[in-house]
């Protein structure tokens, strides 16, 4: 089935008001397929009929989510751009938990947003039980959120592929992963260290409940929104960090250009993560 670029436009329109997804139009040929199946599976006589479905007759916006769940991108896997990992790891995770422990703060909030199926919050899980020392004596929240609700269930499941595994170092594949059929299964400690929510990071009323958090990451999600919508979720990022807070971006994303509420905190040949200023007294800034 075709998609016109009239009726392109407008249900590309629709996706954008409502969660901040921008398809441009080089996007018409991705989209149409995908438009096709809800088409279909709707029962609608084509795209003009199912844009005024989605538009007027989808009041829980139950079919606008299948829609969603169509056109979501959710390229992942376990330590993903592991360089980045590293530097939290070993120089901006043991500093701020310094300067905590001095503070006799022994909380640690991290959210994944844009967590697709899960490799990305149940590596930081990982990482947080291997490098504290004294990882017992913390109180860890570990929150991944995703506008896609067939991702967050496979995040909930916590089985896993071959492929997805496939930069696990084996000694934490062995302490972290349990084998199973086809797979391996994030092992029940770390499952249980991570909840998983259904966030649109554009939806104000939302964001303005996610707060207390000393670690975002948010990578390679902003790639898909235009300018107006990165502001809008970095603000809503900016508000929902403690003083000192870190986000962390995908390495072809920066803040920069877009708000100067964060100081940028260089890592490697071009990586950089970005800090909400105030906070405890870290004992030494990254460099």
């Amino acid at each position: 089935m075709d998609l016109p670029p009239e009726e392109f436009a407008l249900i590309r329109d629709l996706i954008y008001a409502r969660t901040g997804l921008m398809f441009e139009d080089k996007k018409r040929l991705f989209l149409a397929p995908r438009v096709s199946r809800r088409v279909r599976a709707a029962r609608c006589s084509g795209p003009r009929d199912y844009y005024h479905l989605l538009r007027y007759s989808d009041p829980d916006g139950r079919e606008f989510q299948e829609l969603v769940d169509e056109v979501t991108t959710n390229e992942t896997y376990f330590f993903r751009d592991y360089p980045q990992l590293e530097f939290f790891a070993n120089e901006v995770l043991p500093r701020v938990a310094d300067a905590k422990r001095a503070a006799r703060d022994h909380s640690l909030n991290v959210w994944s947003a844009c967590c697709s199926t899960g490799d990305e919050p149940y590596t930081l899980a990982i990482i947080l039980a291997a490098c504290l020392d004294d990882f017992s004596r913390w109180d860890v929240k570990l929150v991944g959120t995703d506008i896609d609700t067939k991702v967050l269930a496979t995040a909930r499941a916590a089985v896993y592929g071959e492929r997805n595994v496939k930069d696990v170092d084996p000694s934490y594949l062995g302490r972290y992963f349990v084998p199973t059929r086809g797979g391996y299964r994030v092992a029940d400690p770390i499952r249980r260290m991570v909840a998983f929510e259904r966030v649109n990071l554009v939806d104000d009323d939302r964001m303005s409940r996610q707060r207390g958090f000393d670690f975002i990451f948010c990578r390679n999600a902003l790639i898909y929104f235009d300018d107006a919508s990165r502001k809008r979720v970095l603000a809503s990022f900016h508000d929902a960090l403690r003083p000192g807070g870190f986000v962390f971006l995908g390495h072809s994303e920066s803040v920069g250009r877009i708000s100067r509420a964060f100081e940028p905190v260089q890592f490697g040949p071009g990586g950089v993560a970005y800090r909400k200023p105030g906070g405890h007294r870290l004992a030494a800034a990254p460099t």
